[in-house]
This record gives C-alpha cells, sequence and structure tokens, in this order.
C-alpha cells in the first residue's frame, strides 16, 4: 500500500505543545505523543543488514510506539489475529449484530469510559446468552465475539459493539443445535432491543450518585438500536469482515485529504445514504479533541470473546464441534513474513544495532552515509 501524504502524527506534532488542552487526563495526553513520535528518532531505532549476499545493505529504522490507537501499528497484529480465528472456525452460519448506544449516554460515556462500555460488553452478552438459551428460540449455549468501537465516520462519540455470534449452538444433551430455519435466522431484534434497554438502565440505577432518577426515565423515550445482518456467505467471509474491524482506530492516515492552515481535511461516508463519501474540514484543535474521545481508559480490553468462543471454553469445544460439524477449507496462505529487505525484496533483514533518541554511534552514520553515496 502506497504511503500516506497526510498522518495523523503530522496533526499531533504541529500542535504538540497545545495537546494538553484537549484531552481529558493525561493517559490520553501520553496516548498522543506516543503517536506523535511514532516512528520518529524521539523513539530510537535500530539498523538492519540484508543477509542477501549479492545485496547485503544497511537500513535505518526508527521504532514504532506500538500503541493500539496508532494507525501505523496495527498491520501485524491484525494478520496474526485474523490467522489465529480462521484456525477457530466452525462451519454454520454467522451473524453480525451491532449494540449501539444512544446519544443521551454520550456524556456519561465521558466521564465514566470503563464503567460505561464494560456495561455495554456485559449486557450485550446477557442478552444474546438469555435469548439462545431460551428455547422459544434456541435453547443451547452459543458464543461470541465482540469488538467495541466508539466513533462515527466524523470521529463524533458513537459507542457501539460489533458482534460476531454462531448460528447455533451446544444443546444441554451435548449436540449442536442451529438456530431457526437451518441457522438462516438468529433471534427478533426488536425484542433484544427492549430487553438491551432495560438491563442496561437497570444497570445504571445501581450507581445513583451518577445521574438523577428523571435521567434513568428518559432513556425510555426512544427506542434503541440492535442490528443483526443476514448470516456471511460462509465462514471464511466471517473472518475477512472481522479483519476491518479488530484493530482498526478512529480515523485512518488514508482518510486525511488536506492539512492546510491549521485545519484537518478527512473523508467521511454517509451510510444513510448509501456510504456516500463528502470531505469534513475542522480546525486542528477540534479534530485533535474528537480524536482523543476515542482513547479508551487504560488497560481496557476493547477484543472480547464469550460463551464456547471464549479463551476458557473454546479449547474443549472447538476440537470437538470441528469434527462433528465439520471443518473450514481455509485457502492457503503464506507465512507471516519476516522482515525483508526493501532494496532487494529478498533478502531477510537482521538487527546489527540498536540506538536511543541520541541516534546511531557516529561509524554507523559513516557506514550508511558511504552505501548512500555508492548507490547514487
Amino acid at each position: 500500500m502506497t504511503p500516506a501524504t497526510y498522518e495523523v502524527a503530522h496533526v499531533l506534532e504541529r500542535n504538540k505543545e497545545s495537546l494538553a488542552d484537549h484531552c481529558a487526563n493525561t493517559w490520553q495526553l501520553r496516548t498522543l505523543h506516543a503517536l506523535r513520535k511514532c516512528r520518529t528518532a524521539a523513539l530510537g531505532g535500530h539498523i538492519d543488514r540484508c543477509l542477501n549476499p549479492t545485496c547485503g545493505r544497511l537500513h535505518l529504522s526508527y521504532n514504532s510506539c506500538r500503541n493500539r490507537h496508532c494507525t501505523k501499528c496495527q498491520g501485524h497484529k491484525r494478520e496474526a489475529w485474523i490467522r489465529a480465528r480462521e484456525e477457530e472456525l466452525l462451519k454454520v452460519p454467522y451473524f453480525h449484530v451491532v449494540f449501539t448506544l444512544p446519544s443521551e449516554l454520550n456524556r456519561l460515556c465521558l466521564y465514566e469510559p470503563k464503567l460505561v462500555y464494560g456495561l455495554l460488553f456485559k449486557i450485550a452478552w446477557q442478552v444474546i446468552r438469555g435469548f439462545s438459551s431460551n428455547h422459544k428460540f434456541l435453547g443451547a449455549d452459543t458464543g461470541m465475539i465482540t469488538i467495541l468501537h466508539t466513533w462515527g465516520q466524523n470521529l463524533s462519540l458513537h459507542p457501539h459493539l460489533h458482534c460476531i455470534v454462531p448460528g447455533g449452538g451446544v444443546s444441554g444433551s451435548g449436540t449442536w443445535r442451529y438456530a431457526k430455519n437451518k441457522g438462516k435466522y438468529l433471534f427478533p431484534v426488536k425484542a433484544m432491543s427492549k430487553v438491551f434497554r432495560a438491563r442496561f438502565v437497570a444497570a445504571l440505577r445501581k450507581k445513583p450518585e451518577l445521574q438523577p432518577k428523571t435521567f434513568y426515565e428518559s432513556l425510555f423515550k426512544n427506542h434503541w438500536v440492535v442490528y443483526c445482518k443476514r448470516p456471511f456467505p460462509g465462514p471464511l467471509q466471517v473472518v475477512e469482515y472481522l479483519g476491518r474491524y479488530t484493530h482498526k482506530i478512529a480515523i485512518g492516515n488514508h482518510r486525511l485529504k488536506n492539512l492546510d492552515d491549521g485545519s484537518v481535511t478527512f473523508e467521511v461516508k454517509d451510510y444513510r445514504h448509501g456510504g456516500k463519501k463528502s470531505l469534513m474540514q475542522l480546525p486542528d484543535n477540534e479534530f485533535i479533541r474528537r480524536f482523543a474521545l476515542h482513547i479508551l481508559p487504560k488497560g481496557f480490553v476493547r477484543i472480547r470473546h464469550y460463551g464456547i468462543l471464549s479463551s476458557y471454553h473454546k479449547k474443549k469445544f472447538i476440537p470437538w464441534l470441528q469434527e462433528v460439524i465439520g471443518t473450514v477449507d481455509l485457502p492457503e496462505r503464506n507465512p507471516l513474513q519476516h522482515r525483508v529487505c526493501p532494496a532487494c525484496k529478498m533478502g531477510k533483514l537482521i538487527t546489527i544495532t540498536t540506538f536511543t533518541a541520541r541516534g546511531p554511534p557516529k561509524h554507523w552514520l559513516d557506514a550508511l552515509k558511504h552505501q548512500e553515496n555508492k548507490y547514487q
């Protein structure tokens, strides 16, 4: 992929002295500074040598920040995660379910993100598990993989969960039971929406110090959104789809179209009108403020596995179910690539020295300069 012309890091760098003005806490500030310094001399780096005997070139690289909110640090993590999920696929239909919090809760999300987002995970699983255990709908134990997103296309606060649910579950007798219509129908979304709203508000009421009683009553004035798409064409499409969401951040560098006059112009999609694309412009301070809204609390887990797909149960259930139901034919994939020399495109790179923010030793700088002159 062609490197992006503009980066979120560029916006942060030109506003580095005022970043604290746009952050709600020191954790957000630390994160923004990490993204600003990613793959720059400020984080130190390393010098690699190509092992191809006909090449042998030296390459200077700066360290990445490895922050989960950084658009430049997610590619390898995403690929490794996808490979692991492919090995766990069941030969059954899968559904994409989305649980969305109403905008009335946005203010509470700002001040109590760990509490509200934690409840969102908890209640969403309660709803899925409750409907699956009900013999009227399934009468079996199912599972769920869920990923938290907190943003809309314009970087506004829009907390929602993307959930992948298999179309069936393990019955009490130890057999696989498909959802209705041979796995083509999961659960009624209108009923799920009402249960989701009732349980979430009930959980919030246990914290009366957060909001007055009238606020919780107002949450019942509007419908809450639970959306369930038709099943994927096949299990492999599930992982391909999940790959778009797992290590995604609020905005990728490829969406930035211009950085002029202290403002950021970026591309947005209007999903209410068929994904129509348009451009949006924000001043730097507003762009940074909105970006910071989506920095999750320290240590908060945004990808979670439940039920028969949880880390505790899948060691028992997945191999057995794959034997009973059948395995998914996975496409041949190359092993995760080691670092390849960008010059010859063949040789493996090995690190021969590392350095701090002070820079590489002089003799290595001289060697790099000599190499540059040689290949000019």
